[in-house]
């Protein structure tokens, strides 16, 4: 199996065991884009937790959303992330490196687990591109989030 046949699949496996499926569905809702490739770099605008029109995962970590339900929001952002970066470069095997991820958490004023939501963006990352998908970080609370989203996520990767 190639290197991109396997990122594929797992991107695929992880989203089938979340109930999900990102086939063709990635939308923006506004005057920018869903991505922007600047020469070997390819910027991913922030995706909230939505599989085709409705936000999975709403409301604050730490009062009405748990850690764990936050977690699979973050992961569900990733993987739209990853379908908008297929979608952009026709499959995954022209990743290089994930470079850098940004993690945004609706969150209650004394939530301190924002690493441990992004964590799940992070080990996501890394499955699906094993090395290549270590990547710097920022992980902060924030008081809201478009469409009353629990976690949004963005992403900056480098590509062949």
């Amino acid at each position: 199996m190639t290197a991109s046949a396997h990122r594929q699949q797992t991107a695929d496996r992880i989203a089938a065991a979340l109930g999900h499926s990102f086939e063709g569905e990635i939308r923006v809702g506004g005057h920018y884009a869903s991505a922007v490739r600047d020469g070997q770099t390819v910027y991913i605008s922030g995706q909230v937790p939505r599989v085709g029109t409705t936000v999975m995962v709403t409301g604050r970590a730490g009062d009405t959303v748990s850690l764990e339900q936050a977690r699979e929001g973050a992961q569900i952002c990733a993987l739209r992330a990853l379908a908008i970066l297929r979608r952009e470069l026709g499959s995954l095997d022209a990743v290089r490196q994930v470079l850098r991820v940004g993690v945004f958490v609706q969150c209650s004023a004394d939530f301190t687990q924002h690493s441990e939501v992004a964590d799940a963006a992070s080990d996501l990352l890394h499955e699906v591109f094993g090395d290549a998908g270590v990547h710097v970080r920022t992980a902060v609370g924030v008081y809201a989030l478009p469409k009353n989203a629990t976690v949004e996520v963005e992403m900056t990767v480098a590509v062949d």
